[in-house]
């Protein structure tokens, strides 16, 4: 397998792909802390690089060169490649987006040890400078490459990790993996896009009017991580989503802790 693992500054994907690799014997090949290691070595932050990476490509073509070579070169092993573009220059891999809510990001990488390239007085600092660094990389990569590595439908599996912890994560992502690559010969292209039920927001007129209806769902599933039988319309309300149908069961997953539903946009 190789899996390509990208998403959100501060959403967990690094040490995700670390647990991938722990727990199920992948190698790891991180972009990031090739960039944050070559900052270190030309005394810069990992903005201030960012920055310069936007007036010389020399530095994208290198570290994205080198993704290619090594899917290219390592076909018969299991890697995992964490990096911002890798979806793209990993074409047969599983495609991982790993999300996060903005103002979570900012308190994970505050209390992070990243080194002196990523240090932040205060929470808003750092959510300022993740937006920024954020928009930073969308442009280069719109400029260099003309890609949106934001669009969603450039991925097999769309995941939020703001309510979840990443070893959760870590195995639903190789669940999903499993199943594409059984597949692999009459896969449809789509997008599984999973959410934590503490995302969900509900009408007012969203009452229950079964209560002993819910109650039973709420026992069916009190011992389930991951919802993979029902699949929820949503609308998306900023940082929080909808919902359009399924009401019950949606609530009833939010009560019986449900790490995980599958959402569909409208």
């Amino acid at each position: 397998m190789h899996i390509t693992i990208t998403g959100n500054l501060g959403s967990g994907k690094s040490t995700v792909a670390k647990l991938l690799s722990e727990k199920y014997n992948f190698e790891v090949y991180s972009t990031g802390k090739v960039q944050r290691e070559l900052a270190r070595q030309m005394n810069l932050s990992t903005l201030e690089l960012n920055q310069l990476m936007m007036s010389d490509r020399k530095y994208d073509h290198m570290i994205d060169d080198e993704t290619a070579r090594i899917s290219r070169d390592n076909k018969d092993k299991n890697i995992i490649f964490d990096s911002r573009l890798a979806w793209h220059f990993v074409p047969q891999s599983f495609k991982v987006f790993v999300s996060v809510n903005i103002d979570v990001a900012a308190e994970r990488i505050m209390n992070d040890q990243r080194g002196s390239v990523e240090k932040y007085s205060s929470l808003e600092e750092a959510k300022r400078l993740l937006a920024e660094r954020a928009k930073t990389e969308s442009i280069r990569y719109k400029d260099i490459y003309n890609l949106n590595y934001m669009d969603f439908l450039n991925y097999d599996l769309v995941i939020d990790s703001t309510y979840c912890s990443q070893d959760i994560i870590a195995e639903i992502i190789m669940d999903e993996a499993s199943e594409y690559y059984k597949k692999a010969l009459d896969k449809i292209k789509s997008t599984k896009r999973l959410i934590s039920p503490k995302s969900l927001i509900f009408t007012e007129l969203d009452e229950v009017k079964d209560k002993d209806k819910l109650s039973k769902l709420i026992k069916e599933l009190e011992s389930t991580i991951y919802a993979k039988d029902m699949v929820i319309k949503v609308n998306k309300k900023e940082d929080k989503f909808l919902v359009l149908d399924n009401i019950d069961y949606a609530k009833a997953a939010f009560y019986a802790g449900v790490k995980y539903l599958e959402i569909d946009i409208e």
